[in-house]
């Protein structure tokens, strides 16, 4: 009998010692799915909720891997696991000096393994920063430049391209949709800054993955994450209260997270009310608001602003929502849900609202974008594969609703036209990912896009509330559709050098039929039906651990939309886009060389070049509807323009970026971002390219202890003279500052600005951020709203 007692307590030590626990080694936190591997991944497994794993199906020959994407990879052979004990401590990687980021995959890397420039904020940094917007969260970054044609607006440039020519997704799910224009966008500023976790923008194309649009840049935000518990229960949250003097913001944020051990919720909640904005008083004149329109007693009244320095009318409201589940069904499957909701109520149009006639007049006596509304509900499947065809994959289904409208009525006219749109978008992806150890990564999925456009134009007499049939922005009941595969594959060969490649095919359906009413085209319908495939090379070379070379090879493409095709609009006086059915995908061929350096653990240096060349490039000019180049669009004679592919543009830049810590509390860093390009015209002539922005940067000085924080930096900008301008902004002045010969130009500028923040007690923390301090008067490039002045912004925020 005591054999057998001695036996079976011989039999259950040895079954004990088959189980492993996963845990942190910095906080003893056990750690669940991390990936557990015999060499060939023959035999695998994943830890479950309090990070233990069997290893019983491992021989005792076996090399067993212990992985994590977020922890060093945890390598032991299993007769060694016995002696050491039953616990697995795997170190966190340095997430200063080798961050993860998805962008590049949709999975996660290493930053130092990927071959393209990204640039990164976290959660706790864009808290410090406090944007009001979500463009101005990227224009912060000191790397991306921001134009704003109103106060509810932000088009970034990214490395000379915009708008539709660049990407913006959400959670994964592509935003852009099937009318996003050339034109400046505002849809970034649905996004709700106060509700982001991070957000990742890829510097250059990013076609092989994210397909059609992502040709300058891709811009990816990730929203708040539900958080598992780690114990039964857990509520957590954070409360704040903003306000900034120079547009009246007043701000009220609540987001909070419920978490048990298998399900999680995030909420939360913005609400956000801006008034007319102040510039600033050092500066051009021309910038002034000396007058208005309003209407007094049924008549367009020219009225005298008290106060020119104030931007009447600018101000806007927004309200945002976002409640987000997640529910880890098993070890291997979780499943998530989001929905996002944000809608704004009318914000005018700035721009078109300063223009006046030679006579004097204003051209507009109104001039305003009906409430931009966008709704995307977002389901996904995440499940962890044995390694055969993928270790991880994620089906992700998505739906969104855009809505919008273009509300304009010329000064004295009691014509009063409208615009309304929407846009349906369904969006099917699924993206798998395979490793082979740490050495090669094989990222491969597909993507289904389907796009339904709602358009309807009508005109309002406003004496009589007559209203008419007028011409739809676009063709009403239009669609555009893509179907996608791609495979991007990361070899590493050895510890210094890392190649990565990867190509896509995708191929665009569009279909619009057209409402021959109110013009007279030559065309009834419009169809598209082309391919496009893209791939990218590129590598990273670590000769040692203070150099880290890069070099890119990539080509990208965007496929025709609906705007470019179909709409009828007027970009600037006296001038009308028509509809052009036969258009082509424009293609860009792009290079980027760049180096980082650490000397001394202290300072850091980095340059990226770049190049690219855009072929068969869609852009505005002089067209002829049905054999006449001058058609009468809303009462004015206007010249006949459309959307074409022209020859070819280049685009080239440097970007340098510096840091030095004087210690753990000082450090400083800034950036240089220099950029050029031109394009071709009919005639053989080279002109600047539209989106191309002046030379740009910034500079901080950061001091941080426990308590307090404080951020003295300077904003800059280069000048562009009018032989700069795009011929599309020479002929736009109202946008601009005139020189000592009457031209329009975009003269040079700076910002002194100090931010501080201060943990008063656990949980609590006051901000006071005060911009402008010089108060000086100007616009960013293309901007048709001077920027604020002078502008403190005090903030109080709970953590609960």
């Amino acid at each position: 009998m005591r054999l057998i007692g001695i036996l079976c307590l011989l039999i259950g030590f040895y079954t004990t010692a088959q189980t492993v626990t996963v845990v942190n080694a910095i906080t003893k936190e056990k750690l669940f799915s991390v990936a557990v591997y015999n060499k060939d991944k023959s035999i695998s497994g994943i830890t479950d909720f309090d990070g233990k794993v069997s290893l019983e199906k491992f021989s005792d020959t076996d090399r067993i891997y212990f992985q994590s994407m977020a922890f060093q990879t945890y390598v032991i052979n299993k007769v060694d696991i016995l002696p050491q004990g039953t616990v697995i401590a795997m170190v966190p990687r340095s997430e200063k000096i080798n961050p993860i980021v998805i962008s590049a995959s949709k999975f996660e890397q290493r930053k130092q393994d990927i071959p393209q420039k990204i640039i990164s904020q976290n959660s706790s940094q864009i808290r410090s920063n406090n944007p009001q917007t979500s463009a101005d969260l990227l224009q912060q970054s000191g790397q991306v430049y921001v134009q704003k044609s109103q106060q509810g607006g932000g088009s970034p440039l990214i490395r000379g391209f915009s708008t539709n020519r660049l990407l913006l997704t959400v959670d994964g799910v592509r935003m852009n949709n099937a009318i996003f224009r050339g034109g400046n966008l505002q849809n970034v500023i649905s996004i709700d800054p106060l509700s982001i976790d991070r957000t990742e923008v890829i510097l250059g194309p990013g076609s092989v993955v994210y397909g059609s649009d992502a040709i300058g840049g891709v811009m990816n935000f990730y929203t708040l994450k539900p958080k598992f518990a780690q114990d039964s229960i857990s509520f957590s949250g954070n409360a704040l209260m903003r306000y900034a003097t120079a547009n009246n913001e007043n701000t009220a944020h609540l987001d909070f997270n419920y978490g048990t051990k298998r399900f999680a919720s995030a909420t939360s909640i913005s609400v956000n009310s801006f008034g007319d904005l102040k510039m600033g008083s050092h500066g051009p004149d021309d910038y002034l608001r000396n007058q208005y329109v309003d209407r007094i007693g049924g008549v367009d009244v020219i009225v005298d602003n008290p106060n020119p320095k104030e931007q009447v009318p600018t101000g806007y409201d927004q309200i945002n929502l976002l409640q987000k589940f997640r529910y880890q069904a098993s070890q291997n499957w979780e499943l998530d849900l989001g929905i996002i909701y944000t809608a704004t109520g009318d914000f005018p149009r700035y721009d078109s609202l300063s223009r006046f006639n030679d006579n004097g007049d204003p051209r507009e006596s109104e001039w305003y974008y009906g409430p931009q509304t966008w709704l995307m509900l977002n389901a996904k499947a995440i499940h962890r594969g044995n390694g055969k065809w993928y270790d991880k994959m994620i089906f992700s289904q998505a739906y969104q609703q855009f809505e919008e409208s273009r509300n304009n009525r010329s000064f004295e006219d009691v014509d009063f036209f409208q615009n309304k749109e929407k846009v349906d978008v369904f969006t099917t992806s699924i993206d798998f990912e395979r490793r082979n150890r740490e050495n090669n990564v094989l990222f491969y999925g597909a993507e289904f896009l389907h796009n339904r456009v709602g358009s309807v134009g009508s005109v309002l007499n406003i004496d009589t509330q007559e209203r008419q049939d007028a011409a739809s922005r676009y063709p009403d009941g239009s669609s555009w559709r893509s179907l996608a595969a791609y495979a991007n594959y990361q070899w590493r060969l050895d510890s210094q050098i890392t190649i990565q490649s990867g190509l896509r095919y995708n191929h665009i359906w569009l279909d619009a039929q057209f409402d021959n009413r109110f013009f007279n085209f030559p065309f009834e319908e419009a169809s598209l039906n082309t391919g496009a495939l893209t791939g990218a090379l590129g590598a990273t070379y670590l000769p040692d651990d203070t150099w880290e070379l890069r070099a890119n090879f990539s080509t990208a493409f965007r496929a025709p939309n609906v705007d470019d095709i179909g709409k009828i609009f007027d970009p600037s006086p006296g001038t009308v886009i028509v509809p052009n059915p036969d258009l082509e995908s424009e293609y860009s061929y792009n290079t980027e060389l760049a180096a980082r350096k650490r000397i001394n653990d202290k300072f850091t240096f980095d340059v990226s070049a770049y190049y690219t060349l855009l072929k068969d490039a869609l852009v505005a000019r002089d067209f002829q509807l049905d054999g006449q180049d001058m058609i009468t669009y809303q009462g004015e004679l206007s010249q006949v323009q459309a959307i074409q592919n022209a020859e070819k543009a280049t685009v080239y830049g440097i970007e340098i970026g510096a840091q030095y810590e004087f210690n753990k509390n000082l450090r400083m860093y800034g950036h240089y971002n220099w950029l050029d390009g031109e394009q071709e015209e009919l005639d053989g002539s080279k002109v600047a390219v539209r989106h191309v922005s002046p030379s740009f940067g910034d500079i901080h000085a950061v001091f941080e202890s426990d308590r307090l924080q404080l951020d003295g930096y300077v904003m800059f900008n280069g000048q562009f003279d009018f032989n700069d301008l795009a011929p599309s902004q020479q002929s736009r002045p109202y946008l601009y500052a005139l020189d000592s010969d009457g031209n329009p130009y975009s003269p040079s500028w700076y910002t002194v600005n100090l931010r501080s923040s201060y943990k008063i007690k656990n949980g609590l923390t006051a901000t006071a951020i005060l911009e402008n301090i010089t108060d000086q008067r100007y616009r960013t490039y293309s901007s048709g709203i001077a920027a604020a002045g002078r502008n403190l912004i005090l903030a109080l925020r709970y953590a609960f």
